[in-house]
């Protein structure tokens, strides 16, 4: 049986099977999960191990299933880094008791002889976690901030501008924002500190000049900016990011005054963006946005797939492609 996350995420008890499998890029969920779970089978005896760990010595699971606890009420398995190759080792688990093994890894095709079989067995279920957009990430902002006094759309902008959609690195900057302000009254000085944006500043100026079609600027931010290898999903999250809110603005104007559009728009944008937002609803049109986006897609599964790229290269074309689509 198939769980929509959001679902178990709101009480993780309506999962009624005793074998389950959570899978997709969205790690940050399946960490929340994992503490819904914990949170919802107070007393159980909790056992983790990695799938390495059991394909090296299978027993240490299947003793673990077998001897019954004398001080809790059950035992619940966590079973991290799963992949196609555990397969063999699930089919011999015998689950049909009052244990609870709850099995996390990342994509799966469709194909996926794992997903199938958690798919399709009677005693099975699967979560797909796929990627947060932007009103999930307001949404949870929102959620653990909900008794603060400062709140603003601008803050809210800022939190999502600095977490790139990524939910790991949202928990991380609420667990922050929750620590520095005990009073519960956020100060946005205050905040722009705690969130280090300014190293987002560069990144931020290639980008806009990029999407503004400014050519001399671009290449001269390309040879002077330091992109790090490791963020380039976080930036490419940035650029998807702004590619929607254009493509929201177009679907969505109401007046001859675009900056009254832009205004209109939820979450807002961050005023210090609107000038740079501005000229780039002027320049891209509905159709530059959808090339782009199926350009950022085909990006986003190569440097998932492919370890062997050189993803600082294909990054920077990218860059370049925007700033030649916006002049086009």
């Amino acid at each position: 049986m198939i769980y929509k996350s959001y679902q178990v995420e709101l009480n993780a008890k309506i999962i009624k099977q005793d074998l389950v499998l959570f899978y997709g890029e969205n790690l940050g969920l399946q960490d929340d999960i994992r503490r819904n779970i914990k949170l919802n089978y107070p007393g159980s005896e909790i056992l983790y191990f990695d799938q390495d760990d059991l394909l090296k010595n299978k027993n240490l699971i299947f003793n673990e299933m077998n001897n019954d606890s004398l001080f809790n009420k059950q035992k619940i398995f966590f079973i991290g880094q799963v992949n196609e190759k555990i397969f063999d080792l699930i089919k011999e688990i015998d689950y049909k008791n009052d244990k609870k093994i709850f099995l996390f890894g990342g994509l799966l095709e469709k194909k996926s002889k794992l997903r199938n079989f958690f798919e399709k067995e009677n005693n099975c279920a699967v979560v797909p976690c796929y990627e947060d957009n932007e009103i999930n990430i307001k949404k949870i902002i929102l959620y653990h901030l909900k008794d603060y006094q400062g709140l603003t759309n601008n803050v809210i902008s800022l939190i999502i501008e600095k977490t790139g959609l990524n939910r790991v690195k949202l928990n991380n900057e609420l667990q922050k924002i929750t620590s520095l302000f005990q009073n519960k009254n956020i100060d946005l000085k205050k905040l722009e500190l705690l969130l280090n944006l300014k190293e987002n500043d560069d990144f931020n100026k290639l980008k806009d000049m990029a999407f503004n079609g400014n050519k001399e600027k671009t290449n001269n931010l390309l040879s002077e900016t330091n992109l790090e290898n490791e963020k380039n999903i976080y930036y490419l999250n940035i650029i998807n990011n702004r590619l929607q809110k254009l493509l929201e603005l177009k679907k969505n104007r109401k007046s001859s005054n675009i900056n009254d559009d832009i205004d209109n728009l939820k979450p807002p944008i961050f005023w210090k963006e609107k000038p740079n937002f501005a000229i780039q609803a002027n320049k891209w049109c509905e159709k530059k946005i959808l090339t782009m986006m199926r350009r950022t897609y085909k990006l986003e599964i190569e440097l998932k797939s492919n370890s062997s790229i050189n993803k600082n290269i294909l990054f920077k074309k990218l860059m370049v492609d925007i700033c030649n689509i916006a002049n086009s």
